[in-house]
């Protein structure tokens, strides 16, 4: 697993410890590496499971610069 710029080893080692739980509807990870999207929102990680991530995908293209389109 890779580190994210600005992240620590640390955090990550605390989230594969912990199953991931979608901040949209509650839904928790199935398996190791899920195929989900993630935020940072204030400074925290949140996480949105794959129903949740294509059922506001154009919300979250809406706050992407034009350049990520």
């Amino acid at each position: 697993m890779t580190s994210l710029p600005g992240g620590s080893d640390d955090a990550d080692s605390a989230t594969e410890r912990q199953p991931l739980v979608c901040a949209g509807c509650g839904a928790k990870a199935e398996g190791p590496q899920p195929t989900w999207t993630f935020s940072v929102e204030n400074g925290e990680r949140r996480y949105f499971c794959d129903v949740c991530s294509r059922e506001n995908l154009r919300a979250i293209e809406g706050r992407l610069d034009s350049s990520w389109w």
